[in-house]
C-alpha cells in the first residue's frame, strides 16, 4: 500500500512538472543550423562594404579633383580686362548664375571653369570693344560646401577651398568623438544628385581607408540615428535587455555588456540567432574563454542571444512553482516522518 501511494506521488511530480513545462515555464531552444559558424565571422576589412565597389568608383570618378573649379553661386571674381580699366571689376555671381559686364549686360558663369568665364566674357565685349583680353580670378570661394545631416553637432552647410573626404566632414560636422551614447556612427549616405552611396563608418573608423569617398560641392551626407543598431540578449543573464551594437563588437563583448551568464546558465548552449539571414549559432563559453584562434564570433544589429538554463536549474523552477499543500503532501508520502 505504501509503495503504491509513493508511485502515485511520483506520478503526481511528474504530472505538475510537464503542465509547467507546457505552460511555458522555459524556452524551447531551436536546433542550430548546420555551417552557421561562417556567417558569425568577423568580416575582412577589404571585402566589407554597405554598397558595391562599383558603386564606389562610379561616385570617385564624379568628384572633381579641384583642378577644374567650375564657378557657382555666391563666388566672387575678379574680371580683369586688359586696357580697359572701367571694365574690371569683382563681380559677385548671383542665384541666377549670373554676372552683370558693363554695357554687354549679363552673361550667365554658373557652372564654368575660370578659363571658360574668361573666354565668354572676351566673346561678349568683343561686340563693343577692339583687341579685348580678359583674365578671371577666383577672390572667394562661397559656392564650395557639403551639406550634413542627421546625428551631428553642427548640422548644416561646410564651406571648403578644395574637395574633402568623408571623414574630414564628420570630424567637422562635431561627429567625433561621440556627443551621446546612441549617437554611434556605423553607417552614413552620401547623396549626389539622384544617387545615394552608402558607406559603412564602422569600417571607415576602424582604419578601412578606401571608404574614405572624396566629397564634391552639393554632396549631402546624412548620419541617421544609431537606434536602428540593436542587438538582443534574452535568458539567463544578468542584465537581459537591448543593447547597442559597436564596430567589431563580439560575443564576449555582448555578454559582458549584459552581466555575463548566471549560475543557472547553460554555458554549453549558448544561441545567437541572426534573423537577417536565418541562422542558428550554438556556442559554447568554454570554447569563447580558449585561446585558441576564431573561436569568438561578431555580433551583428538584429542579433538575438540567447542564453538557456541547464537541467538542475529547471527541475528548481518547477519544484518553485509548485502548489505549497501539494508539495507538502508529496513530502508526507516519501518522508511519513513529517
Amino acid at each position: 500500500m505504501k509503495l503504491r501511494c509513493n508511485f502515485y506521488s511520483l506520478c503526481l511530480l511528474v504530472l505538475a512538472c510537464c503542465l509547467l513545462a507546457g505552460c511555458g515555464a522555459w524556452f524551447t531552444v531551436p536546433n542550430p543550423t548546420l555551417g552557421a559558424k561562417v556567417d558569425f565571422s568577423f568580416p575582412k576589412r577589404a571585402s566589407f562594404y554597405s554598397t558595391s565597389t562599383e558603386a564606389m568608383v562610379e561616385f570617385e570618378k564624379q568628384t572633381n579633383n579641384g583642378r577644374d573649379y567650375k564657378l557657382g553661386d555666391g563666388d566672387a571674381i575678379l574680371v580683369q580686362v586688359d586696357g580697359f580699366p572701367e571694365l574690371t571689376a569683382t563681380h559677385i555671381i548671383g542665384p541666377d548664375g549670373c554676372i552683370t559686364l558693363p554695357v554687354a549686360g549679363p552673361i550667365v558663369v554658373h557652372g564654368l571653369t575660370r578659363e571658360e568665364t574668361a573666354e565668354l566674357i572676351t566673346q561678349t565685349l568683343q561686340t563693343y570693344y577692339l583687341h579685348v583680353h580678359t583674365t578671371v580670378k577666383v577672390e572667394s570661394y562661397n559656392s564650395n560646401y557639403v551639406t550634413v545631416v542627421g546625428r551631428v553637432e553642427n548640422a548644416g552647410r561646410i564651406k571648403f577651398t578644395s574637395p574633402p573626404t568623408l571623414l574630414e566632414i564628420i570630424a567637422q560636422s562635431g561627429a567625433m568623438p561621440v556627443i551621446q551614447k546612441e549617437q554611434v556612427l556605423t553607417r552614413c549616405s552620401i547623396i549626389r544628385g539622384n544617387k545615394i552611396l552608402w558607406v559603412d563608418l564602422a569600417r571607415l573608423l576602424t582604419g578601412d581607408t578606401n571608404l574614405n569617398i572624396r566629397l564634391q560641392r552639393d554632396d549631402v551626407i546624412s548620419i541617421p540615428d544609431s537606434t536602428d543598431t540593436s542587438f538582443y540578449v534574452l535568458g539567463e543573464v544578468g542584465k537581459p535587455g537591448v543593447y547597442r551594437q559597436t564596430p567589431q563588437m563580439s560575443l564576449l563583448v555582448a555578454l559582458a555588456q549584459a552581466g555575463g551568464p548566471t549560475l543557472a546558465a547553460n554555458l554549453y548552449n549558448i544561441r545567437i540567432i541572426r534573423p537577417s539571414k536565418g541562422v542558428n549559432l550554438q556556442v559554447s563559453l568554454d570554447d569563447l574563454l580558449s585561446p585558441k584562434p576564431n573561436t569568438n564570433v561578431a555580433i551583428l544589429e538584429g542579433d538575438v542571444i540567447y542564453v538557456p538554463r541547464h537541467t538542475p536549474a529547471k527541475i528548481g523552477y518547477i519544484m518553485q512553482q509548485v502548489n505549497p499543500f501539494t508539495y507538502f503532501l508529496m513530502l508526507k508520502q516519501f518522508m511519513p516522518g513529517l
